[in-house]
């Protein structure tokens, strides 16, 4: 009997487990969880035999989510995939997924999650390179000169 009540304590507590790892996702992550996919996703179209050639048409995109030029960066995006130059590019499944995705990330950060999320920096060109430049606020930049 004794055996029995840890199985069944036990078997509670991993439902308990299970049930708090069930809430929903937040704007924040489901925002950071689509960027990854994406990034991974466009990452998966430069490096397949399948779709190397559709994929030289696409942008460079690195996706950070608490850039403020990231709307316009996702709708350039999606004006190049909607007008890939060929048809059989349109048309292939991958680009179809990413494009969804990143129609889905738009909504999100555009409608869905407006005002929740935090834009830290507007490095337009970082969406590009991935390269971030630290930008500092001019009381911070003043008082790094008077350290000098």
């Amino acid at each position: 009997m004794n055996a029995q009540m840890r199985l069944v304590s036990f078997i509670f507590i991993l439902g308990l487990v299970w049930f708090a790892s069930c809430a929903p996702p937040t704007c924040y992550s489901r925002t950071l969880e689509l960027s990854n996919e994406i990034m991974s996703g466009l990452d998966n179209l430069h490096k397949s035999s399948r779709t190397k050639t559709c994929a030289e048409f696409l942008p460079k995109m690195f996706l950070d989510v608490h850039n403020s030029c990231i709307k316009s960066k996702l709708r350039d995006f999606l004006y190049v995939t909607e007008n890939l130059p060929t048809e059989h590019c349109r048309e292939r499944p991958r680009i179809r997924l990413l494009k969804r995705r990143v129609q889905i990330l738009y909504t999100i950060i555009s409608r869905v999650c407006y005002r929740d999320l935090v834009f830290f920096t507007d490095d337009c060109e970082a969406l590009e390179t991935g390269i971030i430049s630290p930008r500092y606020s001019e009381d911070r930049l003043e008082r790094l000169i008077e350290d000098a």
